[in-house]
């Protein structure tokens, strides 16, 4: 079974480059995924200073995400899974230890800046569509603002 552990800082470009395979699953154009190349980049010091949790099974990194606090509020600011495990219960478990890290750093809500593709899958596990954000790699471009409710 899959377990849940801190990120080390040196799995920076491992994570990066999981976050970009994830979003290319979409069929985004090479061009659209290379402009957030840099918005889907992971550093070292960025996960030295933030929350981020990796899913793995035997050694192999499956997903992972990451909370940010901004302006007094949560975001899961990361959150991704390798696409070759999809359909496979994984999203769900990425999602559980989502929640379950939200209850131990004490987090009432928070918010979700979403991939219109991955939208409804929030939705399936509870957010809520609260309107919409400005893309940080397109300025005519809107992302769904997702929020949740930890229970």
């Amino acid at each position: 079974m899959a377990a849940i552990r801190r990120a080390k800082p040196e799995e920076a470009q491992l994570l990066s480059d999981l976050a970009l395979l994830s979003k290319a699953q979409w069929d985004y154009s090479e061009e659209f995924i290379l402009a957030c190349r840099d918005a889907l980049t992971l550093s070292e010091k960025y996960i030295e200073k933030n929350n981020v949790y990796v899913l793995e099974d035997n050694s192999k990194v499956l997903g992972f995400f990451a909370f940010v606090i901004k302006n007094g509020q949560a975001a899961l600011d990361f959150m991704y899974l390798n696409p070759g495990f999809i359909g496979e219960g994984y999203g769900r478990q990425l999602w559980s230890h989502v929640v379950h890290r939200a209850n131990e750093l004490d987090i009432r809500s928070f918010t979700i800046d979403s991939d219109p593709h991955a939208m409804g899958f929030y939705e399936k596990m509870g957010a809520v569509k609260i309107g919409e954000t400005p893309s940080t790699v397109f300025a005519d471009r809107k992302l769904p603002l997702m929020k949740y409710e930890v229970s």
